[in-house]
């Protein structure tokens, strides 16, 4: 019975052992590395990057990692080799000169062989093992390998050598890469190299609408899970580089922080402070909807609080973008001058999707901002399908959140498209949405925006007038009229009535006041005469009281007076004894 492992303690078993690439993507997709100690195929057309590719591993290995490398051609010699890995910077031949790299070139032409007996690689294994011994190498690359092979219609005796050959270089401990031109049907022009390799790569040139795409792909790994999407890439002044979604894991930083819009009105209608530290912002209106103000606005705001910001425009050159936001009070010469503010003009038609990522990604790194600005993102439509646009911002917007770094993308709204339904293939990747319109109202066109969604905070539902001046961006209070909300003429003109009644309201209300200050002026002056009035008659009552209190006081005393003189004259009798009445017997 089949017993299921025990997932808990698959970390404690001897995994396989990798080696690093040093490209960038490249050990991503394959979980650290190539298999180390084993052969890996590189197989593709011409022009498709394999040989650059070989020579950017072996180098890698040989500067950074302190593992010396072999290379052998079998179609390039080393001086053309030293020439063209100088275009990306390395000198080759330095790390010749310091026994980093063994260059070798093998002549393998028809006109070089003779058919004479059996077919082995002995000579290549006496040649190789020299090299190797020189300088202690780590690693190989052999440059197009079936070049041994031409001429010879036995696969079997291909097979038999490759997998000789494979297994000579394995028992020395040597991670070895081999390249391959494409076949017609198989991977390999014989079909066979990529059955004895323990890793095949296979890059491939797609040319669509007159724009080359290098792509690359896992195509097996043993011995080690690996991304199988196929991944763009693309050669620059650095070598090769490519970005996979498959590398990009969903676990960004979630900040909380807030940043302003630089329009004080939307910040109120983002719960009162602004986009989320991190998060993806997308602007999307018609042509002269205003996109390019608000994104201008973001950066100001940016650049004010002492942040880096990345200005990317797709359609516009720095000094028109300058000259165009001069117009609305905000100066981005200032910005730049000052280091807070880098713009670039990238033109979409100029390279693929993938070189863009890339460049985008590069002066990301080089930069560090705050936040990157990319205006507009519709522009990409002419360089791919909606479905690679869709991945590359992917990309993009997984890249830049891992880095916790939030960006504003603006996107053109073409015709009469919705804008839920034109945008719908990056709608999940936004986590704030702004959407401006064109209105056409009462015989004129008019700006709107709302907010169609805003992860993680409260926001606004209300759709408010927008105003571009030369003071910059400014959002109207709600207007409501009879109809809905009132736009442009319509709201002046119902503000202007609205202001005309508030006024005569005012007039009437001056004329009451008038009034009842004239009756107040008349009732305090009837008052005062009444209270006056009051005053003398109380004053006169008072008088005659007093009058009346003297005179009574007056006749009392003379009747005192009268008194005194009649006790003074009377006479008084003599004092007489009482009669007693006789008792009867």
């Amino acid at each position: 019975m089949a017993v299921a492992p025990d997932r808990t303690k698959q970390h404690l078993l001897p995994g396989l052992r990798k080696a690093a690439t040093g490209i960038p993507g490249l050990d991503e997709i394959t979980g650290g590395g190539l298999p180390a100690g084993r052969t890996t195929l590189v197989c593709g057309t011409a022009g498709s990057g394999k040989t650059l590719l070989s020579l950017q591993f072996l180098v890698y290995g040989a500067s950074a990692l302190g593992e010396p490398g072999v290379f052998i051609s079998f179609e390039e010699r080393p001086e053309d080799l030293v020439v063209n890995v100088a275009s990306l910077g390395v000198d080759l031949a330095a790390l010749v000169a310091e026994h980093q790299i063994y260059l070798d070139h093998v002549e393998a032409g028809l006109d070089q062989m003779e058919p004479t007996g059996s077919y082995d690689l002995e000579g290549l294994f006496v040649r190789l093992g020299y090299a190797i011994d020189q300088i202690g190498a780590k690693r190989v690359v052999l440059d197009t390998l079936e070049v041994l092979f031409q001429g010879l219609r036995d696969s079997t005796v291909v097979r038999g050598e490759l997998r000789r050959l494979f297994r000579w270089l394995s028992d020395r401990g040597i991670t070895a890469m081999v390249t391959a031109e494409a076949g017609a049907t198989t991977l390999t022009r014989y079909g066979i190299e990529e059955y004895v390799s323990d890793c095949v790569l296979s890059l491939h040139q797609d040319l669509d609408s007159g724009i080359s795409t290098r792509r690359l792909r896992v195509v097996k790994y043993r011995g080690s899970q690996h991304g199988s999407n196929e991944c763009p890439f693309l050669i620059d002044a650095n070598g090769v580089a490519l970005f996979a979604i498959t590398s990009l894991s969903l676990d960004h930083p979630a900040g909380t922080e807030r940043l302003s819009s630089g329009v004080a009105k939307l910040d109120q209608m983002l719960g009162g402070k602004g986009f989320l530290e991190g998060s993806a912002i997308l602007v999307s209106g018609h042509a002269g909807s205003g996109k390019g103000s608000l994104c201008a606005h973001f950066a100001d705001a940016v650049c004010r609080r002492g942040q880096r910001c990345l200005y990317l425009a797709l359609e516009e050159s720095p000094l028109q973008i300058a000259r165009n936001m001069r117009s609305i009070g905000i100066d981005m010469v200032h910005w730049q001058e000052a280091g807070l503010l880098t713009v670039r003009s990238l033109r979409p038609t100029g390279a693929g999707l993938e070189w863009h990522l890339m460049e985008m990604q590069r002066l990301v790194q080089l930069i560090d901002p705050a936040v990157v600005v990319v205006d507009q993102i519709g522009a990409f439509d002419l360089v791919g399908r909606p479905i690679e646009v869709r991945a590359m911002l992917t990309r993009l917007t997984d890249f830049l959140k891992s880095r916790n770094v939030t960006v504003m993308m603006s996107a053109l709204i073409s015709g009469e498209a919705d804008e839920t339904e034109s945008q719908a293939g990056i709608s999940s990747l936004i986590d704030s949405w702004i959407v401006l319109r064109n209105v056409e109202y009462q015989g004129e066109r008019n700006r709107t925006l709302s907010v169609l969604k805003s992860r993680g905070m409260a926001h606004s539902n209300q759709v408010r007038e927008f105003l571009v001046s030369d003071h910059g961006v400014d959002l109207i209070d709600v207007q409501l009229g009879p109809d809905g909300v009132l736009l442009g003429s319509a709201r002046l003109a119902a503000q202007t009535a609205a202001r005309a009644t508030r006024e005569e309201r005012g007039r009437e209300a001056a004329r009451q006041r008038a009034v009842i200050d004239r009756k107040r002026m008349l009732t305090e002056s009837a008052v005062v005469q009444l209270q006056t009035q009051f005053q003398a008659e109380q004053a006169e009552l008072e008088a005659a009281l007093d009058a009346e209190a003297t005179r009574l006081g007056d006749l009392r005393m003379s009747q005192a007076a009268s008194e005194r003189e009649r006790s003074t004259n009377v006479v008084v009798p003599p004092r007489t004894r009482p009669l007693r009445a006789k008792r009867r017997s």
